[in-house]
């Protein structure tokens, strides 16, 4: 379908609810088409592994290699929140509680705001500073003392596993593991499906806890990726909620992964989850992450002539 008739079908399908009221759902399914038919075309003209999947309203998906395995990056500090918020939760304990950080814990040569901030001293931190230097700044230090409170890695798949966070989400490293060896990069994988299914299912239940709003509250004032998702929805009046993961070159020269997962809420009500991998990116970091903003700008076009 050529750009014009694509702008002309959008219109008419606007006129169409004015008039008539709520669009019939053969309507509602070519919408979809023609969301996945953009993002296809605009996919295929890029020399990169790409993955996108949407889910709108809690009704409608779209996705592009949806199934396809994706290494997360730091997106994987997204499915760690939950998981400590539930051992917290289930347990009676509070994130306001501190735990005893060792200058072993505060590893050098990684991504660490905190260290940066502290300096490699023993420490008393609270879970819930923890948890912001990890979803909002993205740190790499405060991620793992996370991921060996709960146990390590085996102790986050058991909880994944017991609050029914998708199968294709996998967990296998920590971020000390993928910097001394980044070829274990793979082993914490999700597909564009599982995670946008994910956030779906966290934006439709983030009252239920005070540590769950706590999160939302973070990623919501996430300060990474600002060129990514959030970079096409600057001048929207909405609220987007995303976790961000980069990765390094590759012997190739090409990129190893750049991502950014979230949920998008309207002004009107209506929402979206999205996830958008990239994976093997011939571009540069800044073409890359414009890559991003692309498809969240072509998503929520869709969304909101819908």
């Amino acid at each position: 379908m050529s750009n014009l008739k694509r702008i002309f079908y959008i219109f008419s399908f606007f006129v169409y609810i004015n008039v008539y009221g709520e669009p019939s759902e053969a309507m509602k399914n070519e919408v979809c088409d023609n969301l996945k038919e953009s993002l296809q075309g605009y996919i295929d003209s890029k020399d990169a592994s790409i993955g996108v999947a949407v889910i709108l309203n809690d009704t409608d998906t779209i996705s592009i290699n949806g199934d396809k395995d994706f290494p997360m990056m730091s997106v994987f500090k997204f499915p760690l929140a939950l998981t400590l918020t539930h051992y917290v939760d289930s347990r009676r304990l509070s994130l306001n509680d501190t735990i005893a950080v060792t200058p072993e814990d505060l590893k050098e040569n990684t991504y660490s705001p905190m260290l940066l901030k502290y300096g490699r001293r023993p420490l008393k931190i609270s879970l819930l500073e923890l948890l912001e230097w990890s979803l909002q700044e993205s740190d790499n230090n405060a991620a793992d003392i996370i991921l060996n409170y709960v146990g390590g890695v085996k102790g986050i798949n058991d909880i994944m596993s017991e609050i029914l966070i998708p199968s294709q989400i996998k967990i296998g490293a920590s971020e000390d593991d993928m910097h001394r060896n980044p070829t274990l990069v793979y082993l914490n994988s999700s597909t564009p499906l599982a995670m946008a299914e994910l956030f779906n299912n966290f934006r439709n239940r983030q009252h239920e806890s005070e540590s769950l709003i706590e999160i939302a509250t973070m990623m919501e004032t996430c300060k990474t990726g600002t060129n990514r998702l959030k970079a096409s929805l600057n001048e929207s009046d909405v609220i987007i909620g995303h976790k961000t993961g980069t990765g390094d070159l590759l012997p190739t020269g090409k990129i190893s992964a750049i991502n950014d997962c979230g949920y998008v809420i309207l002004p009107n009500g209506q929402y979206y989850s999205i996830a958008v991998f990239i994976a093997n990116s011939s571009y540069n970091m800044q073409n890359t992450e414009k890559i991003i903003a692309d498809i969240s700008r072509v998503v929520y076009n869709a969304v909101v002539n819908k």
